[in-house]
């Protein structure tokens, strides 16, 4: 497994890990401590602020997950990669794509989220 492999699968798991104190061990492990989080509805800058959105996560979608959909696709200081949350019954409920810089220890600096797929060049 690759060092950004691992650093991704670091970061599922960190959304994915319901107690806080596991989960700030996973951050650490996965995001820089001046690390920036960019969704949709939400965004976040250091450990403390990414946990406070997987929380918020998790009250709005008990007991998903989430899980790579692709392989990491990265150049230079950068990658991407899709992913699934996943229901309990295995249904998934979002998709979308991540786009992150990586520091130069390896762990992740900036990470920007898509939600669903991109709109068709042909569609209004």
């Amino acid at each position: 497994m690759s060092e950004l492999t691992t650093t991704v699968d670091t970061y599922l798991s960190a959304w994915n890990e319901e107690d806080s104190d596991r989960r700030a061990k996973l951050i650490d492990q996965a995001w820089t401590s001046d690390g920036q989080l960019v969704d949709p509805p939400m965004a976040g800058n250091g450990p403390a602020e990414i946990s406070a959105i997987a929380d918020a996560l998790h009250g709005q979608f008990p007991q998903h997950s989430f899980r790579r959909s692709t392989a990491i696709d990265a150049h230079h200081d950068f990658l991407r990669f899709g992913w699934e949350l996943v229901a309990p019954d295995g249904t998934v409920a979002l998709a979308g794509l991540d786009v992150a810089e990586v520091a130069h220890d390896g762990r992740l600096r900036r990470v920007t989220g898509f939600f669903g797929p991109l709109t068709p060049l042909d569609a209004p």
